[in-house]
């Protein structure tokens, strides 16, 4: 919740239940946060350095574009048929906002990438444990989130560091060959 300054606020206690529960919920969107689990890098990049030494946050255009790619995304996880077939996906889909989980992706995305924002969500390993995901459904999930880097033309070697924070988080995520 936001305050009148912009700040977070605590909820309510009589909203934390409500909040207990969109975060139990949110589980299936975690898939969606597979690529993004977190890898250090470097201090922030000056305006002045080559595009190379740049932050990854500052080469996917900051929170702008990284919102625009995980809105993409998301929007395309959720309406995708073979991972619906999974039941524990499929439930979870159902009761999890996708604008609240746009906005999670977009966090914990800013994060790992070196930009200023805070994830505070689960790990992905507790996110996806009662989600019974298969190597088909985290194949699927990779080549929607490369169809959405493609559509937003995020260049070759951002989308490489991308999915190389991906490769570090299936084997908290994929459960089943």
């Amino acid at each position: 919740m936001l305050g009148a300054h912009g700040s977070v606020e605590k909820p309510s206690p009589p909203n934390r239940c409500k909040e207990t529960k969109i975060k139990n919920n949110l589980r299936v969107a975690l898939t969606a946060m597979a690529f993004l689990l977190a890898a250090s890098f470097a201090p922030v990049a000056s305006a002045q350095q080559p595009e190379a030494q740049k932050l990854l946050y500052d080469r996917l255009g900051g929170l702008k574009g990284i919102t625009v790619v995980v809105d993409d995304f998301i929007n395309r996880l959720v309406s995708n048929k073979t991972l619906n077939k999974n039941p524990a996906i499929n439930a979870g889909r159902k009761s999890a906002p996708a604008p609240y989980l746009k906005f999670q992706v977009s966090q914990l995305v800013c994060e790992v990438s070196g930009g200023p924002c805070k994830y505070t969500g689960k790990t992905m390993k507790e996110s996806h444990a009662h989600l019974n995901i298969s190597e088909k459904e985290w194949d699927v999930m990779v080549k929607d989130f490369k169809k959405s880097l493609d559509k937003d033309k995020v260049p070759a070697v951002e989308q490489k560091e991308l999915f190389d924070i991906v490769g570090k988080t299936k084997a908290d995520i994929v459960v089943r060959k």
